[in-house]
């Protein structure tokens, strides 16, 4: 599925991102970048990447973890939906504490 047909939490549910382990970020890698994943896939596992560290990936963290150049545009996008995602959720909580 390419990025405009697949929302970011699709392929592992309503779990929240902070949430996921290494194979839940396993899972939504080879569900958003079907074609192009052996490096990405490889580095998730190498380095463990739970949901919690992939929020916080950069262009930096995906060259340090051998993730070609090619690829960086399109999985920095999918992670900022995702923190994206992430942050609404947090903002929700905090409303839903607040509610009477």
């Amino acid at each position: 599925m390419s990025k405009d047909t697949q929302k970011p939490t699709e392929v592992v549910g309503c779990k929240r991102v902070s949430f996921w382990t290494v194979e839940d970020v396993y899972e939504w890698v080879k569900g958003q970048y079907p074609c192009h994943q052996a490096a990405f896939l490889l580095a998730i596992e190498n380095h463990a990447v739970s949901g919690r560290a992939l929020l916080r990936i950069s262009k930096n963290t995906l060259e340090r973890m051998g993730v070609g150049p090619e690829q960086h545009p399109e999985i920095l996008y999918g992670v900022l939906l995702l923190r994206l995602q992430e942050e609404v959720e947090n903002l929700n909580d905090i409303v839903s504490a607040f509610a009477i």
